[in-house]
């Protein structure tokens, strides 16, 4: 008994030894959440391009809202609109909605105006994240205009979280579970 008491006390003393240290925090913790949010909105939505058969991008739930290829372009656009803002930057107004067809240039346009919001993240740090900028007669810091950017994707991969599961898909954030 007396070995046993000695060796649970023993585990536990040199348990701290073996816990790892916490990671240091990063540099610029709020500006790097919002950055982490990005990367998962999209991972969601250009997975989804990917996955959507080119035949079903002019999917729409009904007549009067946008389909599948018209809502992929409507991310690009805004964007490239709203990380301009935060960059302090003029849009780029590519009107990627109206001019992008086919799968392949909807999906490059994605991944493009992707890269321009990581740039205009990469640009940013929690202090000068402050700094105020206008678009659409609002004020709002470049840091809230950058979640601004990742929250209106999220509320559009909805909407393509729908489409999906209209036509029998299972959207990207739901593979692997067992759904």
């Amino acid at each position: 008994m007396k070995t046993l008491c000695a060796l649970a006390l023993a585990c536990l003393v040199a348990l701290p030894a073996f816990a790892q240290a916490p990671a240091a925090p990063p540099a610029n913790p709020i500006t790097a959440s919002v950055g982490g949010q990005l990367a998962m909105v999209k991972g969601n939505i250009v997975k989804s391009a990917e996955q959507v058969p080119e035949s079903l991008y002019g999917f729409k739930a009904t007549p009067e809202v946008r389909s599948f290829g018209q809502l992929f372009g409507h991310v690009a656009d805004a964007n490239y609109a709203i990380c301009a803002v935060a960059a302090g930057e003029k849009n780029p107004g590519l009107n990627v909605e109206k001019t992008k067809t086919t799968k392949a240039d909807l999906i490059a346009a994605l991944n493009e105006s992707f890269a321009y919001c990581e740039k205009a993240l990469a640009a940013t740090t929690d202090a000068n994240g402050g700094e105020m900028r206008e678009l659409f007669g609002m004020k709002m810091a470049r840091l809230a205009w950058l979640s601004f950017a990742v929250s209106h994707d999220f509320e559009h991969y909805g909407n393509i979280v729908t489409y999906q599961r209209l036509n029998k898909m299972v959207p990207p954030s739901s593979q692997g579970r067992g759904m």
